[in-house]
């Protein structure tokens, strides 16, 4: 089957940095589904993987979580999938990626893909849904109000992948005042059109710009990017007893400045289900079925921005170089393989 990868870790600049290369085909077993690779997106957490970790057991090391595809074999222990059902799903850290013909992945992290979707607009979504869904209900737990504080969220960084559906997942599934940030003309138009009720200049202070609101302080904050340079504002306008939470990897967080007011701090990363095998693992499937229902039902839409043909190394380099220029919109999508 074809696939891309490579065999030593190193910047996107290199020239086997991603390399089309033929792989065996995989066969399912225990829970795994295999599922035929329609269309794959790409995620800062793939440029991360490939600038920093070898292959190991294994000459190639293949990485990409987010597909869309059609299952084609089901191992004997599989109850929700059968042959010929179309799904999306993100996989795990601690298997072979989706940058492949064919892909391997247990069915408790898989959803029924939206059925008003195409591949593309399908496998734009599976990763940063269940990112944005777990920081705001399973982290923030944003349903239980903070006593005193605006029941309003924060998101940094509205216009990236994450942010793009936590905005929407926000506005849909909560009461919550959505106060997203983008720096740019076309970023603040791309966040005012997925719903934000305000969008804040992330350029600027943002304490200063929260206050102008004339909300109160909000209970929640949500960073998706940069979290270093934004800490020192998050503690200034976030409410006594607030939450926050943040999904990248800031070299330094000074998280002192947050004791005063008490503010709970929560990590996120939509990996450490699968990379543990939680008991809870199926809830991953369970809320992407979710999502798929609110697509189909027309509450949320793709966030599906660049979309590329075929899924090859020169396609996957001009996407990891879009993504680590910081400058992406939504996501970037692949769809196809050649002949």
């Amino acid at each position: 089957m074809k696939a891309v990868g490579y065999q030593k870790p190193g910047p996107i600049t290199e020239e086997a940095s991603l390399v089309d290369i033929d792989l065996p085909k995989p066969t399912a077993t225990g829970r795994d589904l295999l599922v035929e690779v329609k269309a794959v997106s790409v995620n800062p957490i793939d440029y991360k993987i490939r600038r920093s970790t070898p292959p190991q057991d294994a000459d190639w090391k293949v990485i990409g979580w987010d597909a869309s595809g059609i299952v084609t074999e089901v191992g004997p222990e599989v109850t929700e999938f059968a042959v010929g059902d179309e799904v999306y799903y993100a996989g795990s850290l601690t298997r072979a990626g989706a940058n492949s013909q064919f892909h391997l992945v247990d069915e408790r992290i898989v959803g029924a893909k939206p059925k008003s979707l195409n591949w593309a607009e399908a496998a734009a979504l599976p990763l940063t849904s269940i990112t944005a869904w777990e920081a705001l209900f399973d982290r923030l737990d944003v349903n239980r109000n903070v006593p005193g504080a605006a029941r309003a969220i924060v998101i940094i960084g509205g216009a990236g992948g994450v942010g793009s559906i936590a905005v929407q997942i926000a506005r849909r599934c909560t009461d919550l005042t959505v106060i997203a940030t983008a720096s740019r003309p076309e970023t603040r138009d791309w966040v005012e059109g997925l719903g934000a009720h305000h969008v804040l200049d992330h350029s600027q202070p943002l304490a200063a710009q929260v206050e102008a609101l004339g909300i109160g302080a909000p209970a929640f904050a949500f960073s998706t990017t940069h979290t270093d340079k934004h800490v020192g504002e998050i503690a200034a306008f976030i409410a006594p007893q607030g939450r926050f939470a943040l999904i990248d990897d800031p070299k330094d967080l000074d998280i002192m400045q947050f004791k005063r007011k008490a503010v709970s701090i929560h990590h996120e990363l939509m990996f450490t289900r699968p990379l543990f095998g939680t008991p809870d693992m199926d809830e991953q499937g369970k809320l992407l079925n979710a999502v798929s229902k609110m697509v189909d039902e027309g509450e949320i839409r793709t966030t599906l921005n660049e979309h590329w043909s075929p899924i090859d190394a020169a396609n996957l380099k001009r996407a990891h170089t879009l993504l680590e220029s910081g400058t992406a919109k939504g996501k970037v999508v692949l769809e196809g393989w050649q002949p």
